[in-house]
């Protein structure tokens, strides 16, 4: 009788085993090129409200967001980022100084994912390589910021 629950126990072991290694193996490798270009490309969905999610953002982002002069924005652009391609807004602006001067002028590019913000870039070369020859329009609700 000890004997015989011992081949029990050894051929539930032997079958578990099997059943766990069939579970880890799997012809599915993970989606093919086509496929993530796919999903890639069904997030492209431009922006309805572009404006109202820059400033939101922007007002967390600058350190002084209250008193932005010459303030720009591009309509929202397809531009190779990434993988493909994606929604675009450039912007231009000029922010207030704690001295109550103004810097510069700064440029960014905010990039959009299913009609939202997604990103915010503000690296001189990335922006320029993606902004270039894109036209601005004026931005006057930036200009309107408040705290």
């Amino acid at each position: 009788m000890i004997q015989s629950e011992a081949v029990v126990r050894a051929g539930w072991l032997v079958l578990t085993a099997a059943l766990f290694l069939a579970g880890c193996i799997s012809d599915d490798v993970g989606p093919s090129p086509a496929e993530l270009k796919a999903r890639w490309d069904a997030q492209n969905v431009a922006p309805v409200n572009y404006k109202n999610d820059l400033v939101a953002f922007l007002r967390t982002y600058l350190n002084q967001p209250v008193g932005v002069r010459n303030a720009q924005a591009s309509q929202p652009l397809l531009k190779q980022v990434g993988q493909g391609d994606r929604f675009i807004v450039c912007i231009r602006y000029r922010e207030r100084k704690a001295d109550s001067s103004y810097a510069p002028a700064k440029d960014g590019a905010a990039t959009f994912v299913s009609g939202r913000l997604d990103r915010f870039l503000d690296v001189p070369r990335e922006v320029a390589a993606l902004c270039k020859d894109v036209p601005l329009e004026p931005f006057p609700e930036l200009e309107k910021l408040t705290r």
